[in-house]
């Protein structure tokens, strides 16, 4: 009753209808052994309700509810993984309580690991353990949980369980936080990976065909990655780092997507000043840009197969800011030009156009001094 299927759009009623069904399954009795999976599943619908409506405290009292009710069943059965983990951790990203979803994630995901062999299944969460202790800095934990993705990316695509496109975003994305964290030669040599499989890619294709969920991966880490770090006011909601766009209250879909068009008018503003004063406003122009595109391609890539076209002249445009400020500034110009190159490159591969991306990845690392294995 929540959704009405003839208009395709909320009821009006829909919170007091979920509201409702919180009440009811509360008055279950607590020796039913349905009580906990009901009571669970009304208030993960009224939380959701909760969110759309921008009552972002009240929804994660609910997840917290449900939180509790995920730890009572784990405990009664013995069973490591506590449901609702995620979801927690989420509500809590998005409030910029990072180190709370740090945690959170962490109990998750070594409650995963110690239930026998990893598989493609966790590699969403450890998205999202990856985003939450880099968003709390714990630099050391967030380079080790990546190390431990692109592990099971290789192995996935190694024994065609996934794909390789898979396996070198997360070796692309390991190297960006290795720079990140000052980890310059390790970051030379993943990438050095990442060329090999990328040249694999460009001579052969996926060695079979798969879904378009390889897509969502790379909007995944382009959401968080340090082309687009910045965050909203502090009383605003927070993109839950390293989730699934579907896994996003309403609330921060806002926020994040309804930014472009001032990111437009920024960047129409300093497009002029940068003509005027490149030594002042270039490099800020090219940051803007990369932002922009960042955010332009995760809106995209979720709503249309033909995201590659609404978004490939943002990519050729930075690529064309890059090498301004390559030629201004031909050290740390350079350097940024490499960084916008391997996003195009990225884009590439997402478009299953291997070579260019290929092309594009190879000049990256001529501009970073890494064409042939060199740092």
């Amino acid at each position: 009753m929540t959704y009405d299927t003839g208009s395709g759009k909320r009821h009006a009623a829909s919170l007091a209808l979920s509201e409702e069904a919180v009440a009811a399954a509360r008055l279950i009795g607590p020796l039913d052994p349905a009580r906990a999976e009901i009571l669970y599943g009304a208030l993960d619908t009224c939380q959701r309700e909760l969110y759309t409506l921008g009552r972002r405290a009240a929804g994660l009292a609910m997840r917290a509810e449900m939180l509790a009710i995920g730890r009572a069943h784990a405990e009664l059965f013995a069973g490591p993984v506590v449901k609702g983990l995620n979801t927690w951790a989420r509500g809590l990203s998005e409030a910029g309580r990072y180190t709370e979803a740090a945690d959170a994630m962490t109990e998750l995901i070594e409650a995963s690991l110690s239930e026998g062999p990893v598989s493609g299944d966790l590699t969403w969460s450890l998205l999202e353990w990856i985003a939450a202790l880099h968003s709390d800095g714990r630099s050391g934990q967030a380079l080790t949980a990546f190390e431990t993705l692109v592990s099971m990316e290789a192995a996935e695509a190694a024994n065609d369980r996934g794909p390789m496109a898979c396996h070198l975003y997360s070796l692309i994305g390991y190297a960006t936080m290795l720079d990140t964290y000052g980890r310059v030669e390790q970051a030379a040599l993943t990438r050095q990976e990442a060329l090999a499989l990328l040249t694999e890619l460009a001579d052969t294709g996926e060695r079979k065909s798969w879904s378009s969920y390889q897509t969502t991966f790379w909007a995944v880490l382009l959401s968080f990655s340090g082309a687009d770090s910045e965050h909203p006011a502090s009383d605003g909601p927070r993109p839950p780092s390293g989730a699934a766009l579907m896994q996003w209250s309403p609330g921060a879909k806002q926020w994040y997507f309804d930014s472009r068009p001032a990111l437009r008018e920024q960047i129409d503003a300093v497009t002029a000043q940068a003509t005027e004063d490149p030594d002042q406003h270039l490099a800020e122009l090219v940051r803007l840009h990369r932002t922009l595109t960042a955010r332009s391609a995760v809106y995209w890539e979720d709503r249309t197969h033909l995201f590659a076209e609404r978004v490939r002249s943002l990519y050729d445009d930075g690529v064309d800011l890059g090498r301004r400020l390559s030629q201004h500034d031909p050290v740390d110009g350079t350097r940024t030009l490499a960084g916008v190159l391997i996003d195009r490159s990225n884009f590439h591969t997402a478009a299953r156009e291997f070579k260019p991306a290929l092309d594009d990845f190879r000049e990256a690392l001529d501009c970073l001094g890494e064409a042939a294995g060199g740092w």
